[in-house]
């Protein structure tokens, strides 16, 4: 059997004609991602493969130094064709790893190449793959409408103009672009320098003084307007867990003026601070009809040196085992008591909290929103067959898959769409399994409905972006 053949990962029959009538059809909205706007806003064309593989891309920079491959060769100094052919040399030693299915996927899927990727046959791909980048359809822009992507949403900080996205309404191309709001720089009180040149930022985009706490919360809640009025409707959260309170109003100013002045916030206080900040953050969702994403979980920044020489998101993140279920709980509940609890999606690392994430979602639904709270996709070390499979069985085990909001790209890489193909198959492959094993009815209709909902229409219907007509 060849190697990511047409029915790849469908292993029965009624899986292929799931997968090839009712999931690869559908678009995709991909309502959490790191793409750059300005690389769609600008059209941008790569250069060549190592700009459109390899520049952002952490995966394949911890793929290779787990090869052996020197830090020049990946993020230094080192021309693009040099890091491409050690990134070919790579691919073989990544046999099991998702890397090897992705790489051969996207070859396939952006470029028709079939030939596997290795030392010998980088140079005939590299040259191939570069000159098909040069066509209008592998441009940012090309791309997107290649692969029906109906939205995408990127990842902001609060004190962003969003001139990018400004120049995208402008443009009206077909794939929408929303900002969504990330504000993780707000909670460092830990960090007076750092804390309070961000700050400088906000009062300078907000136009409002954040000299007392008040004043904070003010120009925060206006920078959630100023993106409101750009289509956001995605706020986002990367945290290790959930900020444990209670805190006081006076409290969390007293640790706010504390970090103005030049004095880092103790733990405890960092903890604080954050669990009333966060609070208020969700109040501005639910007024404004927002969905709320909290991915937990990871421990970031292990290796120091990479930090200092690299910086963050440079590959030496991974999964922490961090007390979730308690404070997460606190959280929610106090959202709820207050009727002001958002839409919200848990995202974890974590494998170990599938079951606690999926069962505290379940502990939160209501308001006649379907899947009001959900269990979000396979997540960073997860979005892999594996890591995919488990959260679909915890969901579906303590929840309702037929309303979960499906994939996310969760990517730098234009060329990672693949991913929800993978997801895809996945999916419908299970399907079939389980009405092989007689676990399911053999309804078709009533199948293909949950692929058609999965894979795109519950987003569609679940975050209220402005999307194109279909």
């Amino acid at each position: 059997m060849s190697f990511l053949h047409e029915n790849f990962l469908l292993t029965t029959e009624l899986a292929r004609t799931l997968y090839h009538q009712s999931a690869a059809p559908e678009p995709i909205l991909d309502y959490h991602c790191h793409l750059p706007p300005k690389d769609i806003a600008q059209n941008r064309r790569f250069k060549n493969l190592f700009e459109a593989w390899l520049e952002g891309d952490h995966y394949k920079w911890r793929a290779m130094r787990a090869n052996g491959v020197p830090e020049a060769h990946i993020t230094g100094p080192m021309d693009p064709w040099e890091k491409f052919h050690c990134w070919a040399k790579t691919v073989p030693h990544t046999l099991r790893n998702p890397l090897y299915h992705w790489t051969h996927l996207e070859l396939r899927r952006y470029f028709g190449i079939e030939t596997l990727l290795n030392e010998h046959s980088a140079r005939r791909i590299w040259d191939e793959a570069n000159e098909k980048l040069q066509s209008p359809e592998l441009s940012t822009q090309g791309i997107l409408k290649k692969f029906q992507v109906r939205a995408v949403c990127t990842t902001d900080d609060p004190v962003d103009s969003l001139e990018y996205h400004k120049s995208l309404v402008d443009q009206n191309i077909a794939t929408r672009v929303f900002p969504a709001y990330r504000p993780d720089k707000a909670f460092a009180v830990d960090n007076p320098a750092a804390f309070n040149a961000w700050i400088a930022k906000l009062e300078q985009t907000s136009g409002l003084d954040c000299a007392k706490f008040e004043g904070f919360l003010a120009a925060l809640d206006h920078r959630h307007a100023f993106f409101h009025s750009f289509g956001c409707r995605l706020s986002d959260h990367g945290l290790e867990a959930m900020y444990n309170g209670p805190c006081s109003e006076v409290q969390a100013a007293m640790i706010y003026d504390a970090a103005r002045a030049g004095r880092p916030a103790s733990p405890a206080h960092v903890q604080a601070f954050g669990y009333c900040l966060m609070l208020h953050l969700g109040r501005f969702d639910h007024q404004r009809g927002w969905t709320k994403q909290l991915h937990l979980g990871a421990i970031r920044n292990n290796n120091l040196y990479l930090m200092d020489q690299l910086g963050p998101d440079t590959g030496s993140d991974s999964i922490g085992d961090f007390p979730q279920a308690r404070a997460l709980s606190a959280y929610l509940g106090t959202l709820a008591q207050e009727e002001r609890l958002p839409k919200t999606i848990l995202y974890n690392v974590n494998p170990a909290d599938n079951y606690v994430f999926a069962s505290m979602a379940g502990n939160f639904q209501g308001g006649g929103i379907p899947g009001k709270l959900q269990f979000g996709s396979g997540w960073w070390f997860l979005d892999q067959l594996e890591g995919m499979r488990w959260q679909i069985n915890a969901l579906s085990n303590n929840g309702l898959l037929s309303r979960f909001v499906g994939m996310i790209t969760d990517s730098r890489s234009f060329l990672s769409y693949p991913r929800h193909e993978y997801f895809r198959r996945l999916l419908c492959g299970m399907l079939g399994e389980d009405v092989a094993e007689g676990a399911l009815p053999h309804d078709l209709e009533m199948l293909s409905n949950l692929v058609r909902d999965v894979c795109f229409r519950n987003a569609r219907n679940y975050f209220g972006l402005a999307l194109p007509p279909e």
